[in-house]
């Protein structure tokens, strides 16, 4: 009994969690940053591949933005690759 219960606590939270928005960047200093979204661990899959080290994504354009290996812009921030695919967010 208390197994549904639990089941029932889990559905409920989850429908108390913001939807993700189309456009995110983990970067506090762009304007497409959403701090509520981050309370709790998002997952990015990106043509059907979970991938863990997205900066930015943007669903309706279809592409993610990934830290490239080196690369350095004027300001010492790494730069950033856009990559074309398919793209899932989901709530971990």
């Amino acid at each position: 009994m208390t197994d549904t219960n639990d089941t029932n606590d889990i559905t409920a939270n989850s429908d108390t969690l913001p939807p993700l928005p189309d456009h995110l960047s983990i970067d506090p200093r762009s304007p497409h940053h959403v701090a509520a979204a981050f309370e709790r661990d998002i997952g990015i899959r990106f043509n059907d591949v979970e991938r863990t080290d997205v900066e930015e994504y943007c669903i309706s354009e279809r592409w993610i933005r990934v830290r490239s290996a080196k690369a350095k812009d004027r300001r010492g921030q790494p730069l950033l690759i856009k990559l074309k695919g398919k793209v899932e967010a989901f709530y971990r």
